[in-house]
């Protein structure tokens, strides 16, 4: 009678999933040109180095002009200024527009000096001409004058320096698998190559005599049949985001099984074998994998797919490959071709994309809930950026927009996907069944939403997550949606002036005050310099936590002084300048362009200016009340109970280390 192993008692397929699941699969992170990034996945945070776009750019044709010079004109009394040049996109601008004059520009062309909106052509007139030159082949004279039929405020049809993304944004954080779209966005802030996770090396061998390679000789009378499974496995390994190495099939002899099985662990993170796993006694690579590593499962109650098996193989033996030490994980799919990619993708498939960081394929289309109404009534149909959150409630997910404008590319990277609005909708209401077409089946949604203030620490914050998504709105902007209930979560720095029902998480202060060149040549010592002397600020936006405390300090000032706080920002050159984000008015300053600026004494410390401090600013991480129970919310309120401590039982530093500035706030802390 010949030796026969029957089958261990057949394990679930939890218990299978557990033990795929205890096996180690990930490959050290490595480095990769930006071309060959595609459906690579970002290993650290990837930080803008610059502003996008670099420079004030005109949003469409028309004339670049003071928005003073426009205030009052309309169809009936239009503004009539001199044209004194003309600006294209790609050129540097050689004229400067004084008040009662303007320029012509192209759109994505550089705002000339003097200026600080565009009026679109449509708006305007050609006023005058110059001489007839005589010239029967000229197209035309240019206009001496042009007239302006509507008044415009400053910044109207101009996109600022970094209003796509500002310089020391979070651009991308880890765990974002590069798309064209990120990509894209990589490309635009010059980035050339980026550290990713590495791809599992996974080892391909097909056992059994019978086995013939594609493109070799086949000989159905001896009962040869081609190796389906060796092509099969690599497409779906590489499909999961691994690399795939294929050796040479193995017979049924156990040396040479052996051989191939240890040459393959030594090379590989993980070891696929198919066929041979059989309790037949021609079927002997359990006992390779007993003998020579550690059998954790054989036989698993699926169909089809139940000869299974899974274990370690020992490193180190190959002569081939050389000494390497530990061990390598190893899967034994049955060897007909249906029931080995079953179980392949059943099981295996979703290991090698956990350890490639690859997510779990979802759906090309789902149905989701407006989170909040959004009205649109231009008669065009519209292709909607929208973002999905899955609240794990049992209901759709919600949606919200995600539109910064054609000419920004984090739309994009912020969105799941669209929604096509048809031209008759006006309005979509809260609650609103809509189909959100998915950028790729692949994409998943973040497993938390933030919005507010931006800010180093919460940079640090949000990479100890996983996979959330946040969107750098401002203080009183992040409030506002909190309050409209999209959201989880709202950053707030500074007083605010609103009251929303809302759970204080936890937070921390940071310094903040004035961003001066190194050295502090002109001498600050605090507002009252920015009001008396001759210097340039550059500020943040009225969202920012950051501007709202600078408004109140100069509010103490000019009640000190018994003026209008108006008063005092009048005299303010820059007042009005606005940059977006924390790092912003740093760079600024390095680069000439102002003499301080609204900021952070960390920024400015590790940047290499001085700093003027005008105190301490609390920031909060408020939760809306129903999403405090969400796991993503508890996980970021543990995050934050872990400030200010010493490093944790997963050896990572502290959120706040090496922050000047910065310091623990307590949950509910006043």
């Amino acid at each position: 009678m010949s030796d026969r192993k029957e089958f261990r008692d057949l394990a679930t397929p939890e218990a299978a999933r557990a033990a795929i699941d205890s096996l180690d699969l990930s490959p050290a992170p490595e480095t990769v040109p930006l071309e060959d990034a595609r459906g690579r996945v970002l290993a650290e945070r990837v930080d803008a180095a610059i502003d996008v776009p670099g420079f004030d750019r005109a949003s469409m044709d028309g004339y670049a002009v003071r928005a003073r010079d426009t205030f009052g004109a309309d169809e009936v009394d239009p503004a009539e200024l001199d044209l004194v040049g003309a600006v294209h996109a790609g050129a540097a601008p050689d004229v400067t527009v004084e008040p009662g004059t303007c320029a012509e520009i192209s759109t994505g062309a550089v705002m000339p000096d003097g200026t600080d909106a565009v009026v679109m052509v449509e708006r305007t007139d050609e006023v005058g001409g110059g001489a007839d030159d005589g010239d029967p082949d000229a197209e035309g004279d240019a206009p001496d004058r042009i007239a302006v039929r509507t008044a415009v405020a400053p910044g109207d049809h101009v996109m600022s320096a970094g209003a796509d993304i500002a310089a020391g944004a979070r651009a991308l954080g880890p765990g974002t698998r590069l798309t064209p779209r990120e990509i894209g966005l990589l490309s635009a802030l010059g980035v050339d190559e980026v550290p990713v996770a590495g791809k599992p090396r996974v080892g391909i061998v097909s056992t059994g005599d019978e086995l013939v390679r594609p493109g070799e000789t086949l000989d159905p009378s001896r009962g040869e049949i081609y190796d389906v499974n060796s092509t099969t496995i690599a497409a779906g390994v590489e499909e999961a985001g691994g690399e795939p190495v294929l050796y040479p099939h193995a017979g049924d002899d156990y040396d040479e099984m052996e051989r191939l099985l240890r040459r393959a662990a030594d090379e590989c993170d993980l070891v696929l074998s198919s066929g041979s796993t059989s309790a037949s006694a021609v079927d002997v690579i359990y006992r390779v994998i007993e003998e020579r590593g550690d059998l954790l499962l054989h036989g698993v109650a699926v169909k089809p797919g139940k000869p299974m098996l899974v274990g370690r193989l020992d490193r180190g033996g190959s002569e081939e490959s050389g000494d390497r030490a530990g061990e390598s994980a190893y899967v034994g799919l049955p060897g007909y071709p249906v029931s080995a990619l079953t179980i392949f993708r059943t099981f295996v498939a979703p290991a090698i994309r956990g350890a490639a960081g690859q997510p779990e394929p979802a759906t090309a289309t789902v149905e989701g809930r407006m989170a909040a109404g959004e009205r649109y009534g231009e008669g065009r149909m519209r292709l909607m950026p929208v973002g999905l959150l899955d609240l794990d409630d049992g209901d759709r997910p919600l949606v919200y927009p995600v539109d910064k404008g054609s000419g920004a590319t984090t739309s994009l990277v912020e969105a799941d996907g669209v929604v096509a609005v048809d031209p008759d909708t006006e309005y979509l209401d809260r609650g609103e069944r809509v189909a959100v077409q998915l950028f790729s089946p692949d994409v998943r949604p973040p497993t938390l939403l933030g919005v507010g203030e931006d800010d180093p620490a919460l940079n640090r914050l949000l990479d100890r997550l996983d996979s959330p998504r946040y969107l750098p709105v401002g203080s009183r902007e992040g409030l506002r949606r909190l309050r409209d209930g999209v959201p989880d979560v709202a950053v707030v720095a500074g007083p605010t002036g609103r009251d929303v029902d809302a759970v204080d998480l936890g937070g921390w202060t940071r310094e903040w005050g004035l961003v001066v060149p190194e050295g502090n040549p002109d001498g600050v010592t605090g507002l009252a310099d920015l009001v008396d002397g001759d210097l340039r600020l550059v500020n943040r936006p009225t969202d920012s936590g950051l501007r709202r405390s600078l408004d109140d300090a100069l509010a103490d000032l000019a009640a000190e002084r018994d003026e209008s706080r108006r008063a005092l920002t009048d005299r303010i050159d820059g007042y009005e300048l606005t940059v977006r984000a924390f790092e912003s008015p740093v760079r600024t300053v390095l680069a000439g362009d102002a003499d301080a600026g609204l900021g952070l004494r960390e920024t400015a410390e590790r940047l290499g200016c001085g700093f003027v401090s005008l105190g301490d600013q609390p920031v909060s991480v408020r939760a809306a009340p129903d999403r405090v129970e969400r796991d993503a919310v508890a996980e970021l309120a543990d995050a934050l109970d872990d400030l200010g401590g010493a490093a944790g039982d997963d050896g990572k530093p502290d959120l706040l280390a090496d922050l000047p500035g910065y310091s623990r706030n307590s949950r509910n802390d006043p």
